[in-house]
């Protein structure tokens, strides 16, 4: 009944979904922007590895800025399952599941953290923990507003803190965000969680800049 009064909708084009097509549309399926197997591994400072199936272009990012500015954190069941993919396919190893947290004041503003929801979306399907272990002291300037990837550097640094050594100790750690472009936040929140002990930080993103 909920399906013939809110039909389910492809979260990239927005197109009504066939019954056959389960995570998005056969158009999308074919025609986005998806990563070549050689592009979806970056390396960024602190991370062994970040994945990310999708470039941050077209339909993906109309897709990504409904998600986290308009309110539509339906997405993130079927974004989360498309990053398992990749996960697996990359063949990431991890014992734990982390995610960059927002600040007090944006989290209040938007309802949701992006990041939260897609992680606890790939801990429910792969069975891996999820607590919360990192926490946003400062709630500094956004990201993509912030110029190069040297003042992007400089406004993440210290923002992030650990929640509880104890919980990071030994543990490799899977860092999941919905975009990456320098990798500053990623690499800061591995830095933290690097000195709290953990043994390895990885990463995953759902999109990355194609030029990063």
């Amino acid at each position: 009944m909920l399906d013939l009064l809110f039909p389910p909708r492809c979260p990239f084009c927005r197109g009504i979904l066939k019954d056959s097509e389960k995570l998005i549309c056969a158009r999308c399926m074919k025609e986005l922007p998806w990563t070549p197997e050689a592009a979806q591994r970056q390396k960024f400072r602190h991370v062994e590895v970040c994945v990310s199936p999708l470039y941050y272009e077209g339909e993906v990012r109309r897709s990504l800025l409904r998600y986290k500015f308009g309110g539509l954190s339906v997405y993130a069941p079927k974004y989360a399952r498309l990053l398992e993919d990749c996960i697996r396919r990359n063949g990431l190893e991890f014992d734990l599941i982390a995610w960059a947290p927002l600040g007090r004041k944006r989290l209040k503003k938007r309802g949701y953290d992006q990041g939260k929801l897609l992680a606890q979306e790939l801990s429910g399907s792969l069975q891996i923990p999820c607590p919360q272990l990192l926490v946003k002291t400062a709630d500094n300037p956004p990201q993509s507003g912030t110029g190069s990837a040297e003042k992007r550097r400089a406004n993440v640094a210290g923002v992030y803190r650990i929640v509880d050594p104890a919980l990071v100790k030994d543990q490799r750690v899977l860092l999941v965000d919905d975009i990456v472009t320098t990798g500053a936040t990623i690499s800061e929140c591995a830095r933290v969680l690097k000195a709290a002990g953990a043994k390895s930080v990885c990463a995953a993103a759902l999109a990355r800049s194609r030029f990063g």
